[in-house]
């Protein structure tokens, strides 16, 4: 990890889909590309010369040279410090059990949605945050780090628990700034735009932002500037409401 970045290092055989991975992942807070691998080979060179750079893999389960769950034990038995998420089109149970297995530390399937892909990284990192420099946990703290939106689950039952708790970075009384300025623009913002609005840096803004979005409070897509680079777009979902009953 670098100066509080986490590295990842994709791997995936269709350049199109690589390259998306690429863009989200540098729109993305906290987080950079070390490098992209083609097949398993070229995976496993590039962890035998990052592996100090490389804490998350984003590994497809079709690769040409090698089956995508043998190269995840392969990975698990030689760099253990390293998070592995299955993004794949496979979604047969004998697959997905395997992966499960391996001790994935989330399972995406092909095509993915921004929203989806968004609160994966944002879980990452704040289980990684809330580990670091810890001896010891109580069971409470434990239960809040793995804590997971289950089948059915509500945005709203996981926002009762904001008032008490939000991570590391969070402000109450700016998150509520962001939603309504969210509320009251007429198109999606981006980080930049919100960024000047709060009068703070784009990264603080976009840490906001996709902090909504990984609550599912705002949806996130990528479009284009006016130089055609590409940049996420924010804007505010029906049910944001809940979030300022919560604030």
């Amino acid at each position: 990890m670098s100066d509080g970045q986490y590295g990842i290092l994709v791997v995936e055989d269709d350049f199109r889909i690589a390259d998306i991975h690429r863009a989200f992942i540098e729109q993305s807070d906290g987080f950079y590309v070390v490098g992209m691998a083609r097949n398993g080979s070229e995976a496993k060179a590039l962890m035998a010369e990052h592996a100090a750079s490389i804490q998350l893999i984003l590994l497809d389960a079709f690769l040409p040279d090698v089956e995508g769950l043998e190269l995840l034990w392969a990975i698990r038995r030689d760099h253990v410090h390293v998070d592995i998420v299955m993004v794949t089109a496979a979604r047969e149970v004998e697959t997905i059990s395997e992966a499960l297995r391996g001790g994935v530390f989330d399972y995406l399937i092909k095509p993915i949605e921004a929203a989806r892909m968004t609160q994966m990284l944002t879980r990452f990192r704040r289980e990684r945050e809330a580990l670091a420099n810890r001896v010891e946990m109580s069971q409470d703290e434990l239960d809040h780090v793995l804590a997971r939106l289950k089948p059915g689950e509500t945005p709203r039952a996981k926002t009762q628990t904001l008032s008490q708790a939000l991570p590391k970075g969070i402000d109450r009384l700016t998150l509520r700034r962001v939603i309504d300025s969210l509320a009251g623009a007429p198109d999606s913002l981006t980080a930049m735009q919100m960024a000047r609005i709060m009068g703070a840096s784009r990264s603080t803004a976009r840490r906001y932002l996709e902090f909504l979005v990984a609550e599912q409070a705002v949806s996130a897509e990528l479009g284009y500037g006016d130089v055609g680079r590409p940049e996420r777009r924010y804007r505010l979902l029906a049910t944001a409401h809940k979030w300022l009953d919560a604030l």
